[in-house]
């Protein structure tokens, strides 16, 4: 078996919130979206990129070019303190906890982590925050586990909870 550590094998993770249902809110552009940057930033410690939409979809009332999305890219140092506040703080505090499922991990060997609400993270204050909404955390690796075994046994190595 290959010897794998954090740093040699852990490239990036990236952090994507949908915005979805917030958007059709009035004032989203002056108001809303300017929190959930703004408790985003706290949470990564970097602004996220805006992702606006590709298209228009009109049953969606979708416009191109509206706000859908933030995206966070985290390396280095950044990456490294996120993991930690993920595997030690922020996941014990996820209510009804029982471990990510192994499915979680796609064909690469990268693991796809969801939160319902940001609210679970010590920096953001439930009385303070103004909207509650979920984010995606993708941990990709600098190369592909194709062994399912290999990446399960990887990630339990940098401290990921799985179920039993």
């Amino acid at each position: 078996m290959q010897k794998h550590d954090l740093k040699n094998k852990l490239e990036k993770v990236v952090i994507n919130i949908g915005i979805g249902r917030l958007s059709t809110q009035p004032n989203f552009e002056a108001k809303i979206l300017p929190d959930i940057i703004k408790e985003l930033t706290i949470i990564t410690g970097q602004k996220p990129s805006p992702r606006p939409a590709m298209k228009s979809i009109s049953g969606f009332k979708l416009r191109q070019g509206t706000i859908v999305g933030l995206k966070t890219t985290l390396r280095g140092d950044r990456m490294k303190s996120l993991m930690s506040k993920l595997v030690n703080i922020t996941l014990p505090r996820v209510r009804d906890f029982r471990g990510i499922d192994q499915s979680a991990i796609d064909k690469n060997g990268n693991l796809n982590i969801g939160l319902k609400e940001h609210l679970v993270f010590p920096e953001i204050s439930p009385e303070h925050s103004k909207v509650n909404f979920g984010m995606q955390f993708t941990l990709v690796l600098e190369t592909p586990i194709k062994d399912m075994k290999l990446a399960i046994e990887f990630y339990k190595k940098i401290g990921i909870p799985f179920k039993k």
